[in-house]
C-alpha cells in the first residue's frame, strides 16, 4: 500500500478535495489495462501535474475523476471519493449531477467544446439554467464576475458575441469562467494551453492557478508539457504506460527525479538559460496489451537488468511525499541538471549567406501584414523566427516556401531574386528550396504509402525511380529512425512523431539546401520533440542543410539555431545571435515574451 493509498486516504479524505484509490480502467471484455494501480490525492488548492507521453493513460486518468471512460473501454475497479462519496459506484443521474457542478472539465481544444451558434453570455450560465441554479439576474452577474476573474471584458458587447468571434486565449478564458461558475470542489484540465502562443499560454496559466488556490479548487492538470508543469504545479505524477512512475513535490521532480523514465523526459526538454543537446527516448510508449513483461520501461531504460523484467514493481514512498515505482533506487546515482548541455554558438562565427530577404512587405488583399522585414540564413546555420500568434512567422516562411505571393521586397538565394510564387520559380530552388508543415495529419496523403510518398520528389525532380528511388527511400527512412518497415504503410499507421519524420524524409528526398521548417515540433511530445531536434542538428551537421525554424518555443530556439528574428505585428523588433538575444533582451516586448514562456531554467 502506498502512502497515498486507502490507508492514509481513508484517515484524511475529508480534508481532500478528490482522492482516487486502485484505479483501474481496462478494454471491455479483453482483460487488458489502460490504466491500472492508480492511487492519487488532490487536496483543495492544489494543483497536480499528471505528466507523460501520449498513449500514457494521463486523459483516461483525468475522465475517469467525472466517472467516464471512452468506448471500448470499462471503469474496472478502484474509488474516485468526492467527500464521503464514491463516484464511480453513485447512480447515473447522481454522476451526472456532479459532472459541471463538482467536478468541472476544461478539454484541450475548448473551441470544439463551445456552442458556435450559442452567444457566450447564454453558453457561460447554461449549465447553472439546466439545474435551475440561482435567479436570471444572478447568473448573469455571475458570467460577470466569472469574465472579469479570467480578464475579459464583460459588458453587453462581449456577451452577445459568439465563439468564432474570440481569439483562441479568450475562448480557453471563457472555458475556464464557465468551469469556475458553479464552484466546482474539482477541476480536470486536459492539455488546456496546447497550441497556444507564450503569451497566452502565460496568462491562462496565471489565471488558472490564481482561480484554483483563490477558491480552493482540486485541480488536475493533465498535458505533455513539463515546462509548463515547471510553472503551474504543486505536485506531479509522472504517468508510463497506464501506471504512475513517479510521484513527488514538483521542485524535488524536476530537481531531483528518481525513475529513469522521469529523467529521460527531462533529458528532451530545452531550457531557457543554456543550449542543449537534446535527445528523445528510444521506442516508442507501449500500447495496452503490448507492455512488457515487468516494470513497462524496462524495453526502453537504460539501467534495466533481468530482475527488471520479472515482476512489476510497486509505486513505494523513498521520501516524505516521495513515491518511485522501480527496483533500483539508490543503484542508478543522481540526475544531473547540466546534463547534456553544450556551447551556445559562437556569436563572431564566419558566415557564408545563402538566402537574404530585404524589406520584405507582405499583403493580404489590400492589408499590409508584414512590414519591412529584412534578414538573411547562412550556410549550415538555423535562423528562428518567433513571436506571438499573428505576429507574421508563418507568412513570412510562407512567401520564402513560395506558398505566397502577395509581396514587395527581395528574396534572393544565392544570390539569384527568386519569383512571387512556387510557379514563377524554376525547377532547381523549388527543389532547393523544401518546406515542413506544422501538422503532419493534413500534410501526408492518407491514400499513398510511406515509400510513395517519400519517392514522389525524387521522381518529381528526376533525381531516381525505379529500385534506385526505393533504395533512397529507405535510406531516408534509416536516416530519419523509421526504416524500411514503414514502407508500405498507409500514414494512419503511425504516431504523430512519426509522421513528421516522414514529413522531413519527404523533403530530404529533395536534397534541399534550405528547410523552412514551420512549428513542425509544437504539438509533439517533448521525447519526440527531442528526437526530431536531435535529428534536424544531425542533418545540418552531415548533410550542410540551412534551417529557417518557426517558432513559439523560445526554450526551443537556444538549443536548435544561432540567431533568432522577434516579430511583433509583423515587424521585426530585435534580431541578432541567440545568445545575445536570450541573455541580454533589448526590446520590451522580447523582455515580456521570455517571461512568458514556461521553462524549466
Amino acid at each position: 500500500m502506498t502512502a497515498t493509498g486507502t490507508d492514509s486516504a481513508a484517515a484524511t479524505r475529508e480534508a481532500h478535495g478528490i482522492t482516487v484509490e486502485g484505479l483501474r480502467v481496462g478494454l471491455t471484455g479483453r482483460g487488458i489495462d489502460v490504466v491500472d494501480d492508480i492511487n492519487l490525492v488532490l487536496k483543495p488548492g492544489e494543483v497536480v501535474g499528471l505528466v507523460g507521453e501520449s498513449g500514457s493513460g494521463k486523459t483516461t486518468v483525468g475522465t475517469a475523476l467525472l466517472g467516464y471512460s471512452r468506448a471500448g473501454a470499462l471503469i474496472e475497479h478502484g474509488k474516485v471519493l468526492l467527500d464521503d462519496r464514491d463516484v464511480l459506484d453513485l447512480p447515473w443521474k447522481a454522476v451526472r449531477k456532479i459532472r459541471g457542478e463538482e467536478i468541472a472539465y476544461v478539454p484541450q481544444d475548448p473551441a470544439s467544446a463551445l456552442n458556435p451558434s450559442i452567444r457566450i453570455g447564454r453558453q457561460i450560465v447554461e449549465l447553472l439554467e439546466l439545474r435551475g441554479i440561482g435567479t436570471s439576474e444572478s447568473r448573469l452577474q455571475g458570467a460577470r464576475d466569472g469574465l472579469a476573474e479570467v480578464g475579459l471584458p464583460n459588458d453587453d458587447e462581449f456577451l452577445r458575441r459568439y465563439a468564432h468571434q474570440l481569439s483562441g486565449g479568450q475562448v480557453q478564458r471563457v472555458a475556464l469562467a464557465m468551469a469556475f461558475l458553479p464552484k466546482p470542489k474539482v477541476l480536470v484540465l486536459d492539455e488546456p494551453t496546447t497550441g497556444l502562443d507564450v503569451t497566452t499560454q502565460g496568462m491562462v496559466l496565471k489565471t488558472m492557478g490564481e482561480l484554483c488556490r483563490s477558491h480552493g479548487v482540486a485541480a488536475l492538470y493533465v498535458t505533455h508539457d513539463l515546462a509548463v508543469i515547471a510553472n503551474i504545479a504543486d505536485r506531479v505524477a509522472v504517468m508510463y504506460a497506464g501506471q504512475i512512475a513517479e510521484l513527488g513535490p514538483r521542485d524535488l521532480i524536476f530537481k531531483d527525479p528518481t525513475h529513469p523514465y522521469t529523467r529521460a523526459l527531462l533529458d528532451a526538454i530545452p531550457h531557457m538559460s543554456q543550449a542543449r543537446a537534446l535527445s528523445g527516448i528510444p521506442g516508442r510508449t507501449p500500447a495496452p496489451g503490448r507492455r512488457p513483461e515487468g516494470c513497462r520501461f524496462n524495453d526502453r531504460c537504460e539501467y534495466a537488468i533481468d530482475a527488471c523484467r520479472e515482476s512489476v514493481p510497486e509505486l513505494r514512498e523513498i521520501a516524505p511525499q516521495h513515491e518511485v515505482r522501480c527496483i533500483r533506487v539508490g543503484e542508478i546515482g543522481r540526475w544531473d541538471i547540466s546534463r547534456g548541455a553544450v556551447p551556445d554558438t559562437d556569436p563572431d562565427k564566419a558566415r557564408d549567406i545563402i538566402m537574404s530577404v530585404e524589406d520584405l512587405e507582405i499583403f493580404y488583399g489590400r492589408k499590409r501584414v508584414v512590414h519591412g522585414v529584412t534578414f538573411d540564413v547562412a550556410k549550415a546555420e538555423v535562423v528562428a523566427l518567433v513571436g506571438e500568434s499573428g505576429s507574421g512567422k508563418t507568412t513570412i516562411s510562407r512567401c520564402v516556401g513560395g506558398l505566397h505571393d502577395q509581396w514587395t521586397g527581395s528574396i534572393t538565394f544565392e544570390g539569384r531574386e527568386l519569383g512571387k510564387g512556387s510557379r514563377k520559380r524554376s525547377a532547381e530552388d523549388r527543389k532547393r528550396i523544401q518546406y515542413i508543415f506544422q501538422n503532419p495529419y493534413l500534410s501526408l496523403n492518407p491514400r499513398l504509402t510511406i515509400e510513395q510518398i517519400v519517392k514522389r520528389p525524387m521522381e518529381l525532380f528526376g533525381l531516381a525511380k525505379g529500385q534506385e528511388a526505393t533504395d533512397k527511400v529507405v535510406e531516408l527512412l534509416e536516416q530519419v529512425a523509421l526504416g524500411p518497415a514503414v514502407l508500405k504503410y498507409q500514414s494512419n499507421r503511425l504516431s504523430g512523431g512519426e509522421r513528421q519524420r516522414v514529413a522531413i524524409a519527404r523533403a530530404l528526398a529533395a536534397e534541399p539546401d534550405l528547410l523552412i521548417c514551420d512549428e513542425i515540433t509544437s504539438a509533439l511530445d517533448v521525447s519526440v520533440q527531442g528526437s526530431i531536434v536531435a535529428l534536424l542538428e544531425s542533418l545540418r551537421l552531415s548533410r550542410g542543410i540551412s534551417m529557417l525554424f518557426v517558432t513559439h518555443n523560445l526554450a526551443l530556439v537556444r538549443s536548435i539555431a544561432a540567431r533568432v528574428q522577434v516579430l511583433n505585428a509583423g515587424v521585426v523588433v530585435e534580431s541578432g545571435p541567440v545568445k545575445s538575444v536570450m541573455d541580454d533582451p533589448q526590446d520590451d516586448y522580447t523582455r515580456r515574451l521570455l517571461a512568458n514562456t514556461p521553462a524549466i531554467a
